[in-house]
């Protein structure tokens, strides 16, 4: 059922307001055309299109190249900035030295970075280039960068030195196909066998690069995701992206020329590379990237003294703000704030309307995945939000509700408003995805009877705004990232310990989502704290702390189906105290 908060009203235009990006939803909807938009970007000669072209090459060459393009703070808070000339002219060598090491179009670089010029510098380098950019997240264990590597056929990884030696070291015997690992800040220093100085080779390298003549269909970037069972998934993207990418930070994000924008996702997901890299870029706005993790006193600062204008960021990080008090908050204006907007997991209503009584604004939760490679729902700044409600759909975009047919072969669409049923869309939208990597049969299960089946439960209410329920498969959402229960059963099992576990997602207060692994012992093996200690340790070890569990219970039996599948929806259920007996009720976990 609806949820009992009052909407909020927004301003229209008219009113002394300046007008959004996107003043009449309606009429957007009724005019709008992907091809007007593809218009709109300069193209490269002989009509291509390239990403990082339209990312800095065309600010340059329209007389922007002198505008801040980053402004990258430190943990000592001295700030690096770079104007999209600088920035450009960073990429192009990049591009140099991937085209001497790379020949091959197509071949895929990857970074293992945290924030920081060198992941911009890389991943725009990289597209200039004509190859193929895939972002790691720097928190994840060996294990988790030796799988996606190797599942990538990575040629080339950028890293850091302190990365290479935890991270890449210990398992660089295992990637053969892994030819050149750049280093990148290693300030002179002697360098570990295997490894070239990134920093060097750019120094060298010209600061022009003619951007490789790439089409709209040409691959652009490659991102893991996680599925429940079995490896992760490559989701490959296109160079036409570009095209949604650039319309949704306009409509969605309200993202403006000149905007001081901050988007807090890590580099290493698809929303910090989109959102984070390459969108205000392709608006015109200058990034405010802090290198520091989360810290409340810290980000109020920012967000004041930095004249933050527009601010993209995850409900964990809200409620954390919520959690550290209202004193903080009111401690600071936050007179050049615009626009507040939310990604990555539900954002709760209380969340919605703490931002308008602390910051005097409410957040505007959107939806989007991966595998659609762009905001596709969204609360927009000139309409009325529901709390708790994903939005509408963008303008270009038909969104449904549907119900799979009994066959599995086909889809009903749902047009009562407020019924369940799997969020839909009727593909065509430039930043869709074209396939999983190595996956075909996988990709084409996502389509079915016209639409594309995202996997996500919700349902629209008679106003067409759309509602998250819950995912149809067992995928944890924990902190904004996406969680392999298998994989962290893989991990689990490595323990000399441990016979069986099964991993769930449970209710947390800050995180929405935490990781409990159940853990069957080998005979004879007794659990205690002790054992539950050692390991939670080992798992930290192999999978990072971002996706190690946070909670090991021990049990005598899992519960399994007849061919022995680890029944997760019944451990969640029995967790929860929700009755076993019809596990259709049972949420999905994300």
């Amino acid at each position: 059922m609806p949820l009992s908060y009052a909407p909020i009203v927004k301003r229209r235009p008219g009113t002394g307001d300046q007008l959004a990006n996107l003043a009449d939803y309606a009429s957007a909807r009724e005019s709008f055309s992907w091809e007007d938009a593809r218009h709109e970007l300069e193209g490269l000669p002989g009509g291509g299109i390239n990403i990082a072209h339209e990312a800095l090459d065309r600010a340059v060459h329209a007389g922007q190249g002198a505008r801040l393009a980053v402004r990258f703070l430190s943990r000592d808070g001295v700030a690096l900035e770079f104007t999209y000339a600088e920035l450009l002219s960073a990429a192009s060598r990049f591009a140099h030295v991937v085209e001497s090491l790379a020949p091959e179009r197509g071949d895929r670089v990857f970074s293992l970075l945290g924030r920081g010029p060198a992941l911009h510098i890389a991943a725009l380098g990289t597209l200039k280039s004509g190859r193929v950019f895939c972002p790691l997240f720097s928190a994840f264990g060996p294990e988790p960068v030796q799988t996606r590597l190797a599942l990538g056929d990575a040629r080339i990884l950028v890293t850091t030195p302190m990365l290479y030696e935890r991270k890449v070291a210990g398992i660089r015997e295992r990637l053969p196909q892994l030819q050149w690992v750049l280093l990148t800040g290693a300030g002179g220093r002697v360098l570990p066998p295997g490894t070239l100085d990134l920093d060097r080779l750019l120094a060298a390298a010209s600061p022009e690069f003619a951007t490789v003549a790439t089409t709209a269909e040409d691959p652009a970037l490659l991102h893991f995701t996680s599925g429940t069972t079995g490896r992760p998934k490559g989701v490959l993207h296109v160079h036409d992206a570009v095209v949604a990418q650039q319309v949704t930070a306009r409509l969605a994000l309200d993202l403006r020329p000149n905007d001081r924008y901050w988007c807090t996702a890590d580099p290493g997901w698809v929303t910090g590379m989109t959102y984070g890299v390459l969108a205000p870029l392709l608006c015109g706005a200058t990034s405010i990237v802090d290198v520091e993790e989360f810290d409340p006193d810290r980000w109020y600062q920012l967000l004041a003294e930095e004249r933050i204008s527009v601010w993209y960021t995850a409900p964990t990080a809200i409620r954390m703000l919520m959690k550290a008090g209202p004193e903080l908050a009111q401690a600071r204006t936050y007179s050049s704030l615009r626009f507040l907007a939310s990604v990555g997991e539900p954002l709760n209503p209380e969340a919605v309307l703490w931002g308008q009584s602390m910051l005097g604004m409410p957040f505007h939760d959107n939806w989007w995945q991966t595998e659609t490679g762009g905001i596709l729902v969204a609360n927009y700044a000139s309409v009325d939000i529901k709390p708790g409600s994903m939005g509408l759909p963008i303008p270009g975009v038909q969104a449904g509700i549907v119900q799979r047919t009994d066959d599995g072969g086909g889809v009903v669409e749902i047009t009562t408003p407020d019924t369940p049923g799997e969020l839909a869309f009727r593909p065509g939208w430039p930043s869709m995805f074209r396939g999983y990597l190595d996956n075909e049969e996988k990709y084409r299960q996502c389509f079915a009877g016209g639409w594309y089946l995202s996997g996500d439960l919700a349902r629209c209410d008679a106003d067409g705004y759309y509602w998250f329920l819950g995912r149809t498969d067992d995928v944890i959402k924990a902190a904004g990232h996406l969680i392999s229960p298998f994989e962290v059963e893989s991990a689990l099992l490595t323990h000399p310990a441990v016979a069986q576990s099964g991993v769930i997602g449970v209710p947390d207060e800050v995180a929405g989502t935490a990781v409990k692994a159940f853990v069957e012992l080998k005979s004879g093996l007794r659990g205690d704290a002790a054992l539950q200690r050692d390991l939670l340790a080992h798992a930290r070890r192999r999978l990072g702390a971002a996706l190690a569990p946070r909670e090991i219970a021990f049990v005598d039996a899992l519960p399994r189906t007849r061919s022995g599948k680890i029944m997760r929806r019944l451990l969640r259920a029995r967790e929860l105290g929700q009755p076993e007996g019809d596990l259709s009720t049972l949420e999905g976990g994300a």
